[in-house]
């Protein structure tokens, strides 16, 4: 008998799993992916070569300066593929600290994160975005008003500049893109991505092949402070450069398997921007000599411009512009989920844990961090805002990567999809050229470094103060 044959039934698409939270799952391995590549590839790659050849002197070193921060990002990309595949959950960092060392030591993470390390890195980025847009309307680095108060950099009076208003706008715009959704906010995260890939690859086929480079120019150097001081400052510059491979670890809870596409975006996606970094300042340095480079805020554009004069130079800004707009969003929507964790756990205000009955985003936490990012533009240069940024980061990150040790031994039972290689000197590796990188800066950068200290031990005090209304919260219900 000829075989009876069933008609298929139609497709029914899955629905969004939804969280206990309140936010849904509907990000894939692309928008992971984006959020690694996009957030890390910012503003840095375009202004920071000349902080580090000021710092170590030669291309090669700085070259070197660079593998070395890749190689670092690669562990802690690693280490925290470990974590967050076995963590999956909205605050990436703060849910590991949570469990590795208790509430205490995540609240500091949290508001680290809001009041200096995501806000910081945001307005940072803004700032960028602005210096590169001075290349159209130099009137933007007109300074507006001149604050006189030791709140400028080394002490000095405060200047505000006209592009630091515009700066403010760009990351109001983005609040908004993300409030209305996650998946919008990803969908202009994946868009905006691929777009300043493509740009950039085309900037290193340039330098490489557009026949104004000599491999002499590897040879040259200029005077810079060197030795292990002017290595660290170096590192410091390539580590903001690199930071944001974390990022990803915040959106968890919205991650559609994430025991497989978190891993899979944070080593895939930092092995990417290690090697377009790599590629783009050997780039750099076989079009210009490195005293050309220690003279200038856009080498990129400087590099383009002897290669196809003025037009290029505009053309290497736009493309500037838009890495940085895509690590403003990814910034945005990912370090949004840490002041809402915080309040989710009971330690904030309970209205930053509110998710939005329509869009399911945290808004009154989007809000929060794009209002204080844009006020932050306000508060100093861009090379200083870093400063606070990395030291007051780089003891969390220490801290977060020793927490997969911790948990081997804490959480044995622990469900661990994934598990980093070299266990555990891939992550003790990391964590000791953390910690050489926060006394080397203390040292160096002593006012950026007290006042991030001091950021953070500021938040002791409200500790106690939510640590109280919790138990006051209990014994009413228990009543």
């Amino acid at each position: 008998m000829p075989e009876k044959r069933v008609a298929a039934k139609p497709a029914v698409k899955e629905p969004v799993a939804e969280q206990k939270d309140g936010l849904r799952r509907e990000l894939g391995v692309w928008s992971a992916a984006s959020i690694v590549v996009g957030t890390v590839i910012g503003s840095g790659i375009f202004l920071v070569p000349k902080t580090m050849v000021l710092n170590v002197g030669t291309p090669a070193m700085v070259l070197f300066v660079w593998v070395f921060g890749g190689v670092l990002s690669l562990c802690g990309a690693l280490t925290y593929a470990e974590l967050a595949s076995a963590m999956p959950e909205a605050g990436g960092e703060y849910v590991f600290l949570r469990e590795a060392y208790g509430p205490l030591m995540a609240y500091l993470y949290g508001w680290m994160q809001l009041w200096v390390g995501k806000a910081g890195s945001i307005a940072t980025l803004a700032t960028g975005f602005f210096l590169y847009l001075a290349n159209f309307n130099p009137a933007l680095e007109k300074v507006w008003a001149v604050i006189p108060l030791p709140l400028g950099e080394h002490g000095r009076p405060l200047e505000i500049h006209y592009g630091q208003f515009m700066a403010m706008g760009v990351i109001v715009v983005l609040s908004a893109i993300n409030y209305l959704g996650a998946k919008l906010g990803a969908g202009v995260q994946i868009g905006v991505t691929v777009v300043k890939v493509t740009l950039i690859v085309a900037i290193i086929i340039a330098g490489l092949m557009g026949g104004q480079g000599t491999a002499a120019n590897f040879h040259t150097m200029t005077p810079a402070a060197g030795g292990i001081a002017g290595f660290f400052a170096a590192l410091v510059a390539a580590l903001w450069a690199y930071d944001g491979w974390n990022n990803v670890s915040m959106v968890s809870s919205e991650i559609t398997n994430p025991q497989r596409n978190i891993p899979r975006a944070l080593v895939l996606g930092t092995f990417a921007v290690v090697t377009i970094y790599v590629l783009i300042n050997c780039a750099y340095f076989f079009v210009l000599p490195a005293s050309t480079v220690a003279t200038t805020d856009r080498v990129a554009s400087e590099m383009i411009r002897h290669i196809l004069g003025n037009w290029g130079a505009g053309a290497v800004s736009i493309a500037a512009m838009i890495s940085i707009f895509a690590a403003l969003n990814g910034s945005i929507l990912s370090g949004s989920r840490v002041p809402y964790a915080m309040a989710i756990d009971g330690q904030f205000f309970r209205s930053i844990g509110r998710v939005h009955p329509r869009w399911r985003t945290p808004g009154a936490s989007i809000i929060l961090l794009g209002g204080w990012s844009a006020i932050l533009v306000l508060s100093g240069k861009y090379d200083q805002l870093f400063t606070y940024v990395i030291f007051a980061s780089a003891i969390f990150y220490a801290l977060a990567a020793s927490s997969v040790i911790v948990l081997r031994f804490k959480r044995p039972d622990l469900e661990r999809p994934y598990r980093v290689p070299g266990f555990p000197y891939l992550p003790i590796a990391f964590i000791v050229a953390l910690v050489s990188l926060i006394v080397s800066t203390l040292v160096k950068s002593p006012r950026e470094s007290i006042l991030g200290l001091g950021i953070i031990a500021s938040g002791l005090p409200l500790y106690a103060y939510w640590k109280r209304a919790a138990r006051r919260e209990k014994t009413s219900r228990d009543t």
